[in-house]
């Protein structure tokens, strides 16, 4: 109420300016010496010649004002035309007796005796003012030849005035255009006429003339309503321009209608009408000119800074600018008279409800009932008004309210599209009256008359009732219309009362009823109006007063009934929470909704918006959790709440959100997945045990719509049982801002509510309520400063926006009004929450968000996109990043991780202490010990961990079995997380980390008198954290260590036990194990080194399988980093054998692997597993395979992470041995869903199959010289990625070695052949490096057909080397020899390792001939291939052609022929190499001939020639063989003998 009191004072700068520009003169026809004509111009208040007033603007560098103004002279020209401007400031109050004096002159050039210099040879004038009117625009004037007599200037020229001599017989002569610039004059005709009207009745002086109509008490009424309905057709830039005297002088029609002649004129209708439709005109027509809320500037300026209620001071001038009353006037004092009406007195009645009061009002059509209703008295006038006249009053809240309810067609939708102007106004008049008649301290229902409230309930109901029926035709007018009426109902609270105002808020839910969204054409929108609407509403400064925080569930009569709200002010915690039903706290229950009326209502959308199985409310979702976050942001920041009790009075209105948030957990995004796959299906259990199957859309849709239907019971936490059914799903922000809120419930409510609503759960329900925290631990992690630096330097989700944008424009929602009515808080515009995030308070919004922030789709902001350039995390932000902002964003949001891991400690207490009594704890347990572990598992503060130890420790110390006897991953993985905190940095961490780590040996110790357990894995651990971890720092874990060992032996009750013994050989194996690790440090750089290390340390595990395996795995994931795929796989076939191995020593189930032999289809290597070995461990052992792999679920997960990688290697035929293991497992468990899984899988794999393919390239590489040190002389084969060339591999490994040694230090051998150690320096380090292809012999090749089969299982590989005996590398054909090197290695590729040593290697020479017959098979084949190629390549089998019997390469092959055929060998071992070189040549003449017929049907008509040009070369080269191949060795066909046939007897 005060900002509208005090307001300043706004006015318009005064300007009245009239510009005078003199065209044209005709005196052609006069008479006399009249040719070099120039024309005076001055402004006269009378007709006296001294009246000439000083108001024309002097030219630069003279006088300010002159009293007349000439212009040029035209030099012989009777008939000349002017240019000149005159510009004049003219006084306010012009009379009649005003006007323009032009005096024309004859200029004599020539100075003759007795005749003057200036001859005045004709006058006219222009009388300014007529009818009230400033005079103005183009006039063609006679000119008087004689000076005009007396009292000429209240008449025009045109006028005929006896005994005067005109020019041109009295014809228009003079041609000047006259223009004003006034804040003065309207210049408009109706706005003069409606002003003039005005003053007429202000200053009651009948009769008055206006133009040729006498104004008397009889016609004023009519022309009045006349010259209203008239102002449609004013000029807009002059109704702009007179906007604010207008609007006061159409306020002032309808607050003090005008009496006449005793008898009181009801122009409140008339008034209405104008109004709305000037202020509808004028927002259309400057669309531009609009606030950030869509508010016309220019009207609401008006509101704000122009509008009062008027006082009953006469107003002297009519057209002054708006005056200010400086003191409260006494008439506002006095009492009011009952309101009646005298065209129908039914309408002084209250009707029963807001429902009849529309029907009856609609229903009977009284569109003429506003006219003569008077919520009015009659006073008796003030000493200032004339003794006779009596003023009527009203009050101008009650009179817009009665005619905007009344009001129809045109009018009403023009009230409609600016309902924001009407509510404002009504708003302001009621809190103006309030104040100027002291009725602020009153009872809020004695505040105004019922017929006000009565109107403003019809009101209300009517509009609802528009927004309810219109929403799918008109989405702007629609949108703005639900957000005025919020608003108003928001400021409504403040000034009405709140039990009345809840009932309307009841009422607009009840036409925008949530029934209707079944037969909608487009439900979603209907959803999003009420969200909107709900949001502003609850927006209020009183907001949780208002919902009764500390009122007990008993039903009220009202939704809110404020029997005690005299004042806004009322203390809203004064009382204690009551004995109740616990249960009821935490639903949205009808007591609850009933007594919390404003949560109950959002909270209740925001469940129905969250249901899974709505369809299209994506853009609804942002839109409701955005809601609730700024009201909890605004509770959060308000220094009213900051008392701990007061806060848990307001969670309290927040309880059933817990609830909300557990049973949306499947549709939150997954933040602990790293996998496109975002939304939680698998950790979202249905609960069988809970026979109610309902959802709770029934009991909210009858609680919104105030139905006193019964109420059955919602059940918060059933879930669809199909399973794989869609579910809508949140987006990342939307997940992170509600799990927010959800935070903030759970830290403010009160902790003994918590644990009585806790005990009433099932283990499904806390098990649900584990995994929500589990999720806001993932949520809030720390991530680092790193990563806050790219996310604000790239566009945020780019691709979501894009897609939100086409979804709005595919919805047809897009407008470009979309945000038309929003509400101004302040002088800022939106209430502002920013929450400085500390350790102890729990920062809701580490960005600036306004309560009524806007959204699109359809009816507010996208998706994606804030709106705001301040947001945190999710803003869309400039290239340059701020050091200093992302320095303080990481502060933020490092103690937003602390405060909501605290909160999430804090919860978990709770439930260990609520169900440490229950007879199921065991499984809930195990669940908070997962929770903290996961949360250990995070970037956490210092404070976060020594509390978290601290829990950890009481967990493990109260219940010893959940680690010990049951799960052993649990007991894994708490070993993992304390030995990668006793290597933290921080000392604290280090300490608590420790004595945690100590106390579970003990605790180990003391159960068993051993902790075998316990020791294999913190062994395993530390190999896990050492192989794969990167952070880990070596010297700050030995620390650690030597603080446990010190622990063992301070302990005095264990001192005589074997503890201490065993703790010291614990840590002497771990220090082992840290030693190994530093020499992988030193090799971290080389990728190849690395993995021999950890092969190494893997294979020095052998008879420790829990630590060979956790090596072979962490092998498997460096190799996943690198993108080798096929060896990830490898090392987790391996894994598997392993396990398999030690599961059949346990137990003998047929349908599982027997052993490592049931992998060796899928590797040859996978034998190097088996457990034959005399040292090796039974698995019976205490602590041998202990951990989780072993057993028939962890076989399983190690297939199946093999079968993936194997896919993502694409070696899909790989993938059908792993499942050809896997199937009898799951067919023998009658697992058919994951049998179906694996055959698609399958289908997929083998579908995969005929794509195209390329796995690796493998090369030799020999390093030679002392500084490799052990790697001496070593040959190894190196696999590298498909397409590797010789150049990459040299450069990468001279590159790395030369960092390594130095640049001057490696050198690359160039050739292939043999090295000789001797030729070598000592001092320098040699690469030869060599393309090696995989070999296979003739019997090989049988079973080696497809392109995987000789890509896979490779042990031998091949290098060809060309020399001649001279030394040279090629020679001659018949010099050229060729040394074929094979190379054997230890394993076949692919291995778990991508470098092998080779072990064997073999060399043959071939001699010439044995070159060419090679040359000639490869030609042969290359032909044979492009001939049976389907489908056939016309062009490679043209380009194979070309190459064997084209023009020009022909002496190829004819040359091979010639230089090895023409002659038979002398040495008889040749003969067989020349036979079949002979044979060579016949087989490749036939494939020449077959690829010539191919490519003669293969052909079009433009290459026939190019085709017998082909045939006549083979005709040729033939021809040239034919004697060569034919010749054959006669000693190789020599008959053989006859066999002997016995005789027959």
């Amino acid at each position: 109420v005060g900002s509208f009191i005090l307001s300043i004072s706004f006015s318009v700068p005064l300007r009245n300016l009239l510009y005078v520009y003199p065209q044209s003169v005709n005196f052609s026809s006069r008479q006399g010496s009249v040719r070099n004509i120039a024309v005076k111009v001055q402004f006269m208040a009378g007709e006296d010649p001294s009246q000439a007033m000083p108001v024309i603007f002097g030219k630069s560098s003279c006088a300010e004002f002159y009293k007349e103004a000439y212009t040029q002279v035209i030099y012989h020209n009777k008939s000349p035309e002017f240019y000149e401007e005159v510009k004049m400031k003219i006084p306010a109050n012009l009379t009649d007796n005003h006007h323009l004096l032009f005096t024309f002159y004859h200029i004599s050039c020539q100075t003759k005796q007795n005749t003057p210099l200036e001859t005045p040879v004709g006058y006219t004038w222009i009388p300014l003012m007529q009818h009230g009117r400033l005079r103005t625009g183009s006039f063609s004037l006679p000119v008087s030849v004689d000076k005009p007599p007396p009292s000429y200037s209240v008449l025009t020229p045109d006028v005929q005035l006896p005994g005067m001599k005109w020019v041109d017989n009295h014809k228009g002569v003079f041609n000047v255009e006259v223009k004003a610039a006034s804040s003065v004059h309207t210049q408009d005709p109706h706005l003069d006429k409606f002003f003039t009207l005005v003053y007429v009745l202000e200053e009651y002086s009948f009769p008055y003339r206006l133009k040729d109509v006498i104004i008397t008490e009889a016609n004023v009424e009519a022309e009045l309503k006349a010259s209203m309905a008239a102002l449609k057709g004013a000029l807009l830039d002059t109704c702009v321009r007179f906007l604010h005297q207008l609007m006061s002088k159409l306020i002032l029609l309808i607050v003090h209608p005008p009496v006449i002649a005793g008898q009181i004129v009801n122009l409140g209708r008339a008034a209405f009408e104008a109004m709305a439709l000037l202020v509808n005109q004028i927002h259309k027509n400057l669309e531009g000119n609009q606030d950030h809320h869509g508010r016309n500037n220019l009207l609401s300026s008006y509101i704000h800074y122009c509008f009062h209620l008027p006082t009953t001071e006469p107003i002297s001038p009519p057209y002054a600018t708006l005056s200010r009353a400086t003191a409260r006037p006494t008439s506002l004092l006095l009492s009011r008279s009952k309101s009646i009406s005298n065209s129908n007195p039914d309408l002084a009645s209250t009707p029963a409800t807001p429902d009849e009061e529309v029907q009856r009002i609609i229903g009977s059509k009284a569109s003429e009932r506003a006219c003569n209703r008077m919520s009015a008295f009659i006073e008796t006038a003030s000493i200032l008004c004339p003794p006779s006249r009596q003023i009527a009053k009203k009050l101008l809240h009650e009179e817009l309210a009665l005619q905007w309810v009344v009001s129809s067609s045109t009018v009403r939708e023009a009230s409609l599209q600016q309902a924001w102007f009407f509510f404002q106004l009504m708003v302001k008049s009621m809190s103006h009256h309030l104040f100027l008649s002291s009725r602020l301290d009153m009872p809020r229902r004695q505040r105004f008359p019922d017929r006000f409230v009565d109107d403003i309930a019809a009101l209300v109901c009517a509009i609802s009732a528009d927004i309810a029926s219109r929403y799918h035709k008109d989405v702007e007018l629609v949108e703005r219309l639900n957000s005025s009426l919020a608003f108003f109902l928001n400021d409504l609270l403040s000034l009405l009362d709140r039990g009345f105002v809840f009932n309307l808020v009841r009422s607009y839910y009840k036409q925008v009823h949530i029934n209707k969204l079944h037969t909608a054409q487009n439900p979603n929108s209907l959803t999003a109006l009420r969200m909107d609407f709900i949001r502003i509403v609850c927006s209020h400064e009183h907001y949780v007063t208002l919902n009764l925080p500390c009122a007990t569930l008993s039903p009220p009569a009202s939704p809110s009934p404020s029997t005690s709200s005299t004042t806004s002010q009322s203390s809203a915690f004064s009382c204690h929470v009551q004995d109740q039903g616990v249960v009821s706290m935490f639903e949205l229950s009808v007591p609850f909704r009933q007594q919390h009326f404003l949560s109950g209502l959002l909270l209740a959308e925001l469940s129905l918006i969250l249901e899974p199985d709505g369809e299209g409310v994506f853009f609804l979702h942002k839109k409701a959790i955005s809601a609730l976050h700024s009201l909890l942001c605004s509770h959060d920041a308000d220094p009213r709440y900051t008392d701990p009790q007061v806060r848990s009075h307001i969670a309290q209105l927040y309880l059933p959100l817990i609830p909300i948030v557990m049973e949306t957990l499947g549709q939150l995004y997954d933040f602990t997945d790293p996998s496109p796959q975002r939304v939680r299906h698998a950790s979202v259990l249905v609960d069988d045990n809970d026979p109610d199957n309902g959802t709770i859309s029934q009991s909210v849709a009858m609680a919104i719509a105030g139905s006193p239907l019964p109420h059955s019971k919602a059940n918060h936490f059933t879930l669809p049982s199909v399973a794989g059914r869609q579910c809508s799903t949140l987006s990342a922000e939307c997940s992170r801002t509600l799990l927010v809120c959800f935070l903030w419930v759970l830290k403010n409510a009160d902790a003994g509510l918590l644990e009585r609503w806790i005990s009433d759960l099932s283990v499904p329900q806390i098990n649900r309520l584990l995994d929500l925290l589990h999720l806001c631990l993932s949520c809030f992690e720390y991530k680092g400063k790193k990563a806050l630096q790219r996310i604000n330097s790239l566009t945020f989700k780019k691709s979501q926006d894009m897609k939100a944008r086409l979804e709005e424009a595919i919805l047809g929602t897009i407008g470009a009004r979309q945000e038309m009515v929003r509400r101004c808080r302040g002088t800022t515009g939106a209430l502002l929450v920013c929450v400085q995030v500390n350790v102890k308070a729990l920062n809701l919004s580490f960005t600036s968000v306004p309560v009524c922030s806007s959204e699109r789709s359809p009816y507010g902001g996208q998706e994606n996109v804030r709106w705001r350039k301040n947001v945190t995390h999710w803003r869309q932000n400039a290239d340059r990043v701020d050091k200093s902002e992302v320095e303080q964003e990481s502060v933020v949001d490092g103690n937003l991780a602390t405060e909501a891991a605290l909160i999430a400690l804090d919860t978990l207490e709770v439930i260990v202490k609520t169900v440490v009594m229950s007879e199921l704890k065991e499984s809930v347990l195990v669940g908070v010990l997962r929770v903290l572990l996961h949360s250990m598992a995070g970037n956490q503060s210092a404070l976060f961990l020594q509390h978290c130890f601290s829990t950890q420790r009481a967990l493990v110390y109260k219940f010893p079995e959940m680690l010990f006897e049951e799960d052993t991953e649990l007991c894994a993985d708490l070993c993992l997380r304390l030995l990668r905190h006793c290597s933290s940095s921080v000392s604290s961490i280090r300490s608590h980390a420790s004595s945690s780590l100590y106390l579970l040996m003990r605790q180990n110790f003391e159960i068993g008198n051993n902790f075998a357990r316990v020791k294999m894995q913190v062994t395993m651990s530390l190999s896990s954290l050492v192989g794969t971890s990167m952070k880990f720092n070596e010297e700050h874990l030995r620390r650690s260590l030597k603080t446990i060992l010190t622990y063992a032996e301070d302990d005095l009750e264990l001192r005589d036990s074997p503890f201490p013994e065993q703790v010291q050989d614990l840590v002497f194996n771990l220090h082992m194990i840290l030693t190994d690790t530093v020499k992988m440090k030193e090799h971290q750089q080389d990728p190849e080194m690395l993995i021999d290390l950890m092969y190494r340390i893997a294979k020095g595990y052998q008879n420790s399988p829990d630590l060979r395996l956790t090596w072979l795995q962490n092998m498997a994931g460096k190799h996943s980093e690198r993108g080798n795929h096929a060896e990830a796989a490898h090392c987790l076939v391996h894994s598997a054998a392993l396990v398999a191995e030690y599961l059949s020593m346990l137990e003998d189930c047929r349908y599982l692997p027997i052993g490592c032999v049931s992998f060796q289809s899928i590797s040859s290597n996978v034998l190097e597993e088996s457990a034959v070995s005399d040292d090796i461990l039974s698995p019976e052992e205490e602590g041998i395979c202990s951990g989780k792999y072993f057993s028939e679920s962890g076989l399983v997960g190690l297939l199946e992470q093999a079968a993936a990688s194997f896919n993502m290697a694409a070696m899909y035929e790989a993938i059908n041995e792993v499942y050809k293991i896997l199937c009898p497992i799951h067919e023998a468990n009658r697992d058919f869903k994951k049998l179906a899984s694996v055959h698609g899988k399958l289908q997929d794999a083998f579908n995969k199959v005929y794509n195209q393919r390329m796995f690796g390239t493998y090369f030799r590489v020999g390093l030679y010289g002392c500084r490799f040190g052990d790697l001496d002389e070593q040959e190894f084969v190196y696999k590298e990625p498909s397409i590797t060339k010789l150049a990459e591999i040299s450069h990468r490994l001279e590159e790395f070695y030369s960092e390594r040694f130095g640049d001057d230090v490696v050198v690359i051998i160039k050739d292939s052949n043999p090295v000789d150690k001797n030729k070598l320096d000592p001092n320098k380090a040699y690469l030869q490096i060599t393309y090696v292809e995989p070999f296979f012999d003739t019997y090989e090749l049988k079973e080696r057909i497809t392109y995987f089969d000789k890509n896979y299982n490779l042990r031998t590989f091949m290098y060809c080397t060309p020399f001649t005996l001279d030394g040279r590398a090629h020679g001659d054909l018949h010099e050229q020899y060729k040394r074929k090197t094979i190379l054997t290695t230890s394993h076949a590729f692919p291995y778990i390792k991508t470098r092998i040593n080779v072990i064997h290697k073999e060399e043959i020479v071939l001699m010439p001939m044995e070159v060419a017959i090679e040359d000639m098979q490869k030609k042969t084949q290359e032909l044979a291939f492009a001939t049976h190629q389907d489908p056939a390549d016309p062009k490679m089998l043209q380009m194979v052609l070309q190459g064997c019997v084209g023009t020009t390469v022909n002496q190829g092959p004819l040359e091979v022929a010639q230089v090895f055929l023409s002659e038979i060998p002398e040495d008889p071992k040749l003969f067989r190499h020349h036979n079949k070189l002979r044979l060579c040549f016949k087989d490749f003449s036939k494939r020449c001939e077959d690829a010539l017929r191919k490519n003669k049907s293969l052909i079009g008509p433009d290459q026939k020639e190019y085709h017998r040009e082909l045939e006549r070369n083979y005709t040729k080269l033939r021809e040239a063989l034919f004697p060569l191949i034919n010749r054959k060795i006669p000693q190789l066909y020599r008959p053989l003998p006859l066999p002997t046939t016995p005789t027959q007897r």
